[in-house]
């Protein structure tokens, strides 16, 4: 087993006033050549947006978008005439295939917007753009990982163009599981969403993330009330 970990203040920080970021990976102005991904994960961003501001119409090809309000609200549009509210309780994923336009906005006028931004390389190029979005609700499950991502359109949650299965769990303290990794060669990154938790033999706390590669399941500890999300990608591209 190999593990990487990735302190929260070791992350790259911007400040452009109405967006502060957290990078976990190198993004715009920020770049650390050992942190360029983690396998076919490319973008782990950890945003707050100010209200009514956000992302004016640009382009994606080729790419993976995933999108997790963690609170508020994003008002979306794109080129495939989408226009819709994601609420935090919701998951978006937008595989942006032979290419599409978007904005991403704060949905409120007086709240901050939380999410985590997600991009995966995927294994197939130049698809037809497509959008999906889902209440997480409808997959939860206390003291439970429960899967919100894989490659199967007839599987839980949405699904991507990628060999990558994603899991969420919120778990009481104490609480002790295992995860088991989906597919040989796959890697594990792991993000502490809020709380504390032992990821096998490394301690986390909120925001703290671990990459783990070679190995076939590890064992996982709440130490206190605790948010978790897990995805589970390749490690080729």
């Amino acid at each position: 087993m190999q593990t990487q970990v990735f302190r929260s203040e070791s992350r790259g920080r911007a400040d452009y006033g109405w967006l502060k970021a957290n990078y976990s990976f190198s993004f715009a102005n920020y770049y650390n050549p050992e942190r360029m991904s983690f396998g076919v994960l490319r973008v782990l961003n950890d945003d707050t947006i100010s209200p009514s501001t956000g992302f004016d119409t640009h382009p994606h090809d080729n790419m993976e978008i995933i999108t997790i309000p963690l609170s508020g609200r994003v008002a979306h549009k794109d080129s495939m005439g989408h226009s819709s509210f994601i609420e935090s309780g919701q998951i978006q994923v937008m595989s942006a295939g032979k290419g599409i336009f978007h904005s991403e906005f704060n949905g409120s006028d007086t709240e901050d917007l939380k999410l985590f931004q997600i991009w995966l390389m995927p294994n197939e190029k130049n698809v037809e753009p497509r959008y999906q979005t889902l209440w997480l609700n409808q997959l939860a499950v206390k003291n439970e990982l429960y899967q919100i991502v894989s490659p199967n359109k007839e599987d839980e949650g949405a699904w991507i163009y990628q060999d990558a299965w994603f899991h969420m769990g919120q778990f009481d303290a104490d609480w002790n599981g295992q995860y088991a990794i989906k597919k040989t060669g796959n890697g594990l990154f792991v993000m502490v969403i809020e709380g504390e938790a032992s990821i096998g033999e490394q301690v986390l706390k909120s925001r703290d993330a671990i990459g783990i590669t070679h190995f076939t399941d590890i064992a996982i500890n709440a130490r206190a009330n605790t948010r978790i999300l897990l995805m589970d990608v390749p490690m080729n591209y």
